[in-house]
């Protein structure tokens, strides 16, 4: 006797479970999806405002750093100065050494493996190099006193005080996804800042005429100055 087939059981009409489920997943995916992207673009326009505000503060810094390493005899601030056009003479015509900047961000990754939220942002915020040379110049100096070691020295700080800078700027600015540029101009506007600081500190430590007091101060006054004209342009507050 041949077996009797049944048909399946047909889902009752307008009730396609499983194709409704997969059109309210596409739904709600597309949702979190635009909802992602805008606030990602929220984030992105909260970070060029940081940037703009932050703006003032590079100029001050820059300003004062050059007032305190005017104060540095001319023949050392040379040195440093070449140190610099040499660095960037070389990375334009000749080679980018790039794979000295790798090997300190690889350095700097080691030394925070213990703490790793500072493993991803210490390379970009740290210039390894110019922290080691004012370390080396400070051990080597308790015993050598002559002049060549500080003039080595401050071409070394030179070259690799830039050689930092340029590197970290191109890996921020190739980041894709940068909405406005806003974590190129905020990112590199604070590590720039903060490598000019870590400049005047380790000097203060090297020239006595070199003061990192008066460096913060005239960069506050200078970015106070900036902010008060802003404001007075916009508000006409006198």
């Amino acid at each position: 006797m041949a077996k009797k087939e049944f048909p399946e059981k047909l889902a009752p009409k307008g009730k396609e479970g499983p194709a409704q489920n997969d059109f309210g997943a596409g739904l709600s995916g597309d949702f979190s999806s635009k909802m992602s992207g805008l606030s990602s673009k929220l984030f992105g326009l909260v970070k060029v405002l940081l940037a703009v505000l932050i703006l003032p503060f590079v100029y001050s810094s820059v300003i004062s750093f050059l007032n305190e390493f005017a104060q540095v005899d001319k023949y050392l601030q040379q040195i440093f100065w070449n140190g610099t056009i040499t660095f960037l003479a070389v990375y334009l015509f000749v080679w980018e050494p790039v794979i000295i900047y790798n090997r300190g961000h690889k350095l700097l990754e080691i030394m925070f493996s213990f703490f790793k939220p500072m493993v991803n942002v210490a390379p970009f915020l740290l210039p390894i190099y110019t922290i080691l040379f004012f370390i080396i110049y400070g051990l080597l100096s308790l015993g050598i006193k002559d002049s060549w070691l500080i003039e080595y020295t401050l071409f070394l700080i030179g070259f690799s005080s830039i050689l930092h800078l340029t590197f970290s700027a191109k890996t921020i600015r190739s980041k894709k996804g940068d909405f406005l540029k806003a974590n190129y101009i905020f990112g590199f506007s604070f590590i720039f800042i903060l490598n000019i600081a870590l400049l005047a500190f380790g000097f203060s430590l090297i020239f006595s005429k070199f003061s990192f007091v008066n460096f913060c101060n005239i960069s506050f006054d200078i970015a106070k100055s900036i902010f008060y004209a802003v404001f007075k342009q916009l508000f006409i507050f006198k």
